[in-house]
């Protein structure tokens, strides 16, 4: 449990009291129950049917600033006419409902014109990692079949060479090319829409006529596995769109809990801005952040890349009220000296998944921020995002949980051998999640389909806990967990030792192959700014604290953020090669 203050008499009701009133009759998040390929599944009722209905229903914010990118301002009527105009470019050149259409660039105005634009159509958007290399987008072009791309002049420079072996592709639309492209399928982005700050002046057109339904297929997100190719998850239009009934619901869930009634829609009240800090190219940024943001009239201001000092200039000049991304920014934003150089008073929540977090961020954030609610969530590119979250009170009575499941979702703790035996609260066991987010499949790919999919539920490759309230605790990645001498060490218990030492910032454990033991622990750590400790001072902070054979036998300083896949995820199989290039050397 957590040391951070409670109010008194808190909680008010349980979760499950909780989510009978939010799901009940009349409510906005009121839940029912619908067969998704065969399977009868709780779903939202209110819920917008499309992501073709999510453009619709943005326009009605009118005059409101949208996207906000370095010095560009795009209202909500103006990138509705971006996205009908290229819409009926996409039509014109042929796209037609479930034609893959690729968009590959940082996070820009244009990206979300190209990615709305897609799915208004019917086509089945298909973001890929702009920070793949030419080889690797590729693959995920003609893994998928894509008719269409839209990308940035950096990303169509890496992708030059490889656009013969495309034979899809019939139209590549490049943004913020400067050079004449003399190339017969490609077309400048601004010949079609002009740049961000003439979407005002585009024509207004409807959008062109197509029948979208809730079960239709929406986007392919490639998986970030660091074994073999990545695989597409398809997802339906209602597993896109379920982000947006999840946190509503979770906001208003807090309410509750304290005995307070959740605030009702005020059209006047200041409109809600979000510092986007993580990549639209993951499911996280785009179905967790982007879609809500869109449909609930937010202002979405975007970075070219991370940095705390711009962050903060972003946040005083945009009065911000939500930021975070994943646990190291949080982190960042509290532990630079330069913070209390800036008004940081909009901040209202700092928010953040992709990762484990330690428990004393919690308590860090609040102190902080202490008119801001910290919060954190769990999902996965199969489960189109969110799935379970944790904030305000809740987190800070349970820092080291993501959550409880959305009402529409369940989870279960399964045994990892034999995948269907459900295992009592408290054991650690496989999750298994449920619901109607649910990734389809992955593209073209059956078997893969058949072992990670069975019967609705996601076999996530997570070892988790369940508590008796439905609180989710994330011990580790079932393929990570180390096992030295026939004893298992949880890569996450050691590194939260680590967070606990008070000049770590991040911390990752790995395995170090050993030739009698199997592998032993070793870990990674950045330390905060102006902070100082030796490897042995490590060693013994996490000997006070676990088990002899779960201390790290060496530690290894790096210099910045370790590195991280677009998930948020810290890239382990980088950091083992520290220790595997001194065992060379050995």
């Amino acid at each position: 449990m957590s040391e951070a203050p409670l109010p008194a008499g808190w909680p008010a009701m349980s979760i499950d009291q909780a989510h009978a009133i939010l799901t009940g009759p009349g409510m906005p998040t009121e839940m029912d129950e619908v067969e998704i390929r065969g399977l009868k599944t709780k779903v939202w009722k209110n819920l917008p049917p499309s992501l073709r209905s999510v453009v619709e229903a943005g326009r009605a914010h009118g005059e409101k600033i949208f996207l906000v990118y370095e010095d560009e301002r795009v209202s909500y009527e103006a990138f509705y006419r971006a996205v009908a105009n290229f819409a009926a470019e996409l039509t014109a050149q042929g796209v037609v409902k479930g034609d893959r259409v690729a968009v590959i660039m940082r996070n820009l105005p244009e990206w979300v014109v190209a990615f709305y634009a897609a799915a208004s159509v019917g086509a089945v958007v298909t973001p890929l990692n702009a920070w793949w290399t030419g080889p690797e987008l590729e693959y995920g072009l003609t893994d998928s079949g894509t008719k269409v791309l839209v990308v940035d002049r950096e990303r169509y420079e890496r992708l030059t060479e490889h656009l013969p072996n495309c034979k899809d592709l019939v139209r590549v639309y490049v943004s913020r090319e400067r050079e004449e492209i003399a190339h017969p399928l490609v077309t400048k982005l601004e010949s079609v829409i002009g740049a961000p700050p003439t979407w005002k002046d585009l024509p207004d057109v409807a959008l062109p006529a197509v029948e979208i339904e809730p079960e239709d297929d929406a986007t392919i997100f490639y998986t970030s596995g660091t074994t073999g190719r990545p695989k597409g998850a398809l997802a339906t239009q209602r597993g896109v769109n379920s982000n947006i009934m999840a946190a509503i619901c979770g906001g208003a869930r807090s309410f509750l809990r304290r005995g307070e009634p959740p605030p009702t829609p005020d059209p006047n009240a200041p409109q809600r801005a979000s510092l986007l800090s993580v990549p639209f190219f993951h499911v996280t940024g785009c179905f967790a952040v982007l879609n809500p943001s869109f449909f609930g009239g937010a202002k979405l201001v975007m970075m070219r890349k991370w940095d705390a000092i711009r962050a903060f200039e972003l946040i005083e000049r945009e009065r911000v009220n939500l930021a975070g991304g994943v646990p190291t920014i949080a982190w960042q934003l509290i532990e630079h000296p330069a913070r209390k150089n800036y008004d940081l008073s909009s901040l209202e929540s700092v928010a953040y998944g992709g990762a484990p977090s330690a428990k004393e961020l919690v308590r860090a954030l609040k102190e902080t921020f202490p008119n801001s609610v910290p919060g954190q969530g769990w999902g996965m590119t199969e489960t189109c995002a969110t799935v379970t979250g944790n904030g305000a009170e809740d987190y800070l009575n349970r820092p080291e949980s993501c959550g409880v499941a959305v009402p529409v979702s369940k989870l279960e703790i399964r045994d990892p051998v034999d995948g269907v035996t459900v295992l009592p609260v408290g054991t650690i066991g496989e999750l298994w999640c449920n619901g109607p987010q649910m990734m389809k499949g992955y593209w073209n790919k059956p078997e893969a389909t058949a072992q990670t999919l069975v019967k609705g539920w996601v076999r996530t490759g997570d070892l988790a806990k369940l508590d008796e309230e439905g609180f989710c605790y994330i011990i580790d990645r079932a393929k990570d967990m180390l096992i030295r001498g026939g004893e298992n060490i949880y890569c996450i218990e050691v590194e939260n030792a680590l967070y606990d030492h008070p000049a770590v910032m991040d911390a990752a454990v790995i395995g170090i192959p050993h030739r009698t033991l199997g592998e032993e622990p070793g870990a990674v750590v950045t330390l905060k700014v102006g902070a100082h400790a030796t490897e042995d001072e490590l060693r013994a902070h996490v000997a006070e604290r676990l088990a002899a054979f779960k201390v790290p036998v060496a530690v290894k300083f790096w210099p910045e953020v370790l590195p991280r896949n677009a998930n948020g995820k810290i890239m382990k199989n980088e950091l083992k090669k520290l220790f595997e290039d001194e065992q060379a050397q050995a």
